[in-house]
């Protein structure tokens, strides 16, 4: 291969396109949330499944509680509160999921509605 075709190939397009912070999340929510309902739609043969995409679900809400609870998040502090809230709300239902056979329907709900913020707020003018 001479040098051209190196410099070509380095400076060609990506094959994965770059990502946003907004939309790195907004995909780790997509992902997640297909598991949940997939696995729920499985019923009692997929139960290992649906704990293993709830605990998925559960490490993601950990990650966000601990960001908006660190004092350099810069979102406003109502948004964090709320945020804070639903993370605790996703674990304890979780709980019920796993233990009581609570459905993941308001798991799904919530984390379609982040998703939904995380959409929109890429488009505000």
């Amino acid at each position: 291969m001479n040098s051209q075709i190196l410099a070509q190939r380095a400076y060609s397009q990506p094959s994965a396109p770059i990502r946003t912070p907004r939309g790195v999340e907004y995909e780790a929510f997509a992902r997640i949330t297909r598991r949940l309902a997939s696995t729920a739609r499985l019923g009692k043969s997929g139960f290992g499944a649906l704990a293993n995409a709830l605990h998925d679900n559960r490490k993601l809400w950990t990650i966000l509680a601990t960001d908006v609870a660190g004092a350099e998040n810069e979102l406003p502090q109502d948004l964090r509160a709320r945020i804070f809230y639903l993370a605790e709300f996703t674990q304890a239902h979780s709980r019920k999921v796993l233990s009581e056979g609570a459905s993941v329907d308001a798991l799904i709900e919530i984390n379609a509605s982040v998703m939904r913020g995380l959409r929109q707020e890429g488009q505000r003018p």
